[in-house]
């Protein structure tokens, strides 16, 4: 299931990416290993948003949509989810 995903850092920050397998991609992140760089120093990281796209092309184009949106934006995301 390809879909993107917005991780809250342990020091607040938000980062945002897109994978098939959510859970394994969190366990990355929080062990430091094949996680992002970005997320290595602000662990650890917490799952508060999940979006399924269907096609790994359409979960890339939504991340890219996504990382382009002002902070608030992405916290409303988030709430509407909530």
């Amino acid at each position: 299931m390809n879909g993107v995903y917005i991780l809250r850092c342990a020091d607040g920050s938000l980062y945002t990416g897109w994978t098939n397998d959510v859970e394994a991609r969190i366990k990355a992140h929080n062990e430091g290993r094949g996680g992002a760089k970005y997320t290595r120093s602000r662990r650890p990281v917490t799952l508060v948003y999940w979006e399924d796209c269907g096609t790994k092309e359409q979960a890339m184009s939504r991340e890219w949509h996504i990382k382009h949106l002002p902070r608030e934006q992405k916290l409303a995301l988030i709430a509407e989810q909530s």
